[in-house]
């Protein structure tokens, strides 16, 4: 029989053995590739002293192929709950130097837990991926625990926040967890995401794709919106979540955190009085206006390289976070298409879920036309967008800087869709479309019959202009509430969310909507 002494020891002895299941080679070879432990990674991420680890001692229940042979505690994932910057999260890092972080039946139990504890206490749940998959060895299982992590994912979504780190490889059926959590942040040269990897495409397709074309960093960032935030290595991937965090209550039933802010609320900024260029198709760059508004500039954009005729992110005004959504003039003209439509209407939802008011900034002129977007649903990923902001109950406030056209001005929030507080610049153009267009189709005989039929369409677009291209026919009908000089934007809007700060919406009661997917 052992004594206390021998328990305590053996204790001791499996505790530290758990910081290293598959030995010290496995943990070398993991630094080698540039990347850190499951632990290590927990460690940099929390507040120091904070983490308590939960089912360290958890071993896998399979037989099969030589696994009676093989025992890992922790079973290749870590998990538990800490602290970041002082407020409770949960977690769970995968663990790459066991079975290639695998997941099998106990791996998955391991990280339910902790989700099922995430949701019950209402606090923020993040997960740390770098695993080859499903564990071959234990078969269908392996699947089981995936969907029973996809099932908690979904009954999570809109409960607490749901942040998903890449830090190595994330393939197959692993994927969709992260893509059903509210933010993936990827790092670059280490982390890929994929359904399929790169010798299968070679066989069945015969395409030759190395993994970082497939599945990298910086494809997601660009070309499939699936990653929000790149960061350039691990210790960046560690701020840019704390950050992140800053930004995000704890759960959907408590409002966005305030923190003591040291910029006037009132103060005005003289250089957006001439941002708008005086002519119309002129580009100009609304990061300037979106800075000049947040407290200190500060602006947290979310897939900032992806769909970028549009501008999503987090900033805080008196304090207190916003989201922000707007138009990008310097891109595409700042039109809406597929992706910009679909990228901001994800992004309206998830404030509106977490109580987190929206800011918009609307400078449109319309859909993109051509049968690229046509035959790719333009109208079904449009109408997403128009949607998001009818659904949203959170405090909305919106800024018309200078084209507001057709159905676009319509989606982009405005007083039609339930809109707070619409606000407009001098230089605001609401307008069915363009002058151009406008004069074109309605006086189109007229100018054909003219002696002179350039001269004609030059008069008959300045005539147009001046009655139609401004903010007050709308301010007339109430559809804008002021119209206001630029540089008092960040005092208009801080006024705004300060009145809005209690606002209630009945809506009627239903299972959920049906939002055109």
């Amino acid at each position: 029989m052992k004594s206390r002494e021998d328990r305590y020891a053996e204790l001791r002895e499996k505790r530290e053995r758990a910081l290293a299941p598959a030995g010290v080679e496995a943990v070398e070879r993991q630094h080698k590739r540039g990347k850190r432990t499951a632990h290590e990674r927990i460690e940099a991420l929390v507040d120091p002293g904070s983490f308590t680890e939960l089912d360290r001692f958890v071993v896998h229940r399979t037989n099969a192929f030589g696994m009676d042979e093989k025992e890992f505690l922790g079973d290749g994932v870590v998990t538990g709950y800490a602290n970041i910057g002082g407020k409770r999260i949960f977690l769970f890092s995968q663990d790459f130097t066991v079975l290639g972080g695998s997941l099998g039946e106990a791996y998955a139990e391991k990280i339910c837990k902790v989700m099922d504890l995430a949701v019950r206490t209402g606090a923020p749940m993040i997960g740390i991926n770098d695993s080859g998959g499903a564990r071959i060895q234990e078969g269908v299982v392996s699947l089981g625990g995936y969907a029973e992590i996809f099932w908690r994912n979904v009954q999570a979504s809109g409960v607490i926040p749901q942040i998903s780190l890449i830090a190595g490889p994330c393939a197959g059926g692993a994927v969709y967890s992260p893509a059903i959590t509210d933010f993936v942040i990827m790092t670059e040269a280490i982390s890929q995401m994929f359904i399929t990897g790169p010798d299968i495409i070679k066989t069945v397709t015969g395409e030759d794709v190395s993994f970082e074309e497939l599945g990298g960093a910086t494809t997601h960032a660009t070309r499939s919106g699936v990653a929000h935030v790149v960061a350039a290595d691990e210790d960046d991937l560690v701020a840019q979540t704390k950050l992140l965090l800053s930004y995000l209550p704890q759960n959907n039933l408590e409002g966005p955190p305030r923190y003591s802010c040291d910029d006037d609320p009132n103060r005005e900024a003289p250089e957006l009085d001439g941002l708008v260029p005086d002519a119309p198709n002129k580009p100009y760059d609304i990061h300037a206006a979106i800075d000049a508004v947040l407290d200190n500039g500060d602006f947290f954009e979310i897939q900032p390289l992806y769909a970028q005729n549009i501008i999503c992110g987090f900033g805080r005004i008196e304090g207190r976070s916003v989201g922000v959504v707007a138009n990008q003039p310097n891109s595409l003209a700042g039109v809406l298409d597929i992706k910009s439509s679909v990228k901001a209407a994800r992004f309206v939802r998830f404030c509106d879920a977490f109580n987190i008011p929206l800011l918009t900034f609307v400078d449109v002129p319309g859909f993109l036309p051509g049968t690229d977007q046509e035959y790719g649903g333009i109208i079904l990923h449009g109408a997403k967008l128009l949607y998001a902001f009818a659904e949203a109950t959170v405090p909305k406030v919106t800024v018309i800087t200078r084209k507001a056209y057709g159905g676009a001005y319509d989606v982009m929030a405005s007083k039609h869709i339930r809109a707070d507080l619409n606000l407009a610049w001098p230089t605001a153009e609401i307008a069915v479309m363009g002058a151009e267009g406008a004069v074109k189709t309605i006086f189109r005989r007229e100018i054909a019959a003219a002696k002179d039929p350039q001269a004609k369409a030059r008069q008959l677009i300045d005539e147009y202009t001046e009655r139609f291209a401004n903010p007050y026919i709308a301010a007339q009908r109430g559809y804008v509430d002021d119209v206001i000089e630029a540089r008092r934007t960040r005092g208009v809007v801080a006024g705004a969310f300060r009145m809005l700060e209690n606002k209630r919406v009945e809506r009627p009661k239903r299972k959920h909507g049906n939002i055109p997917l």
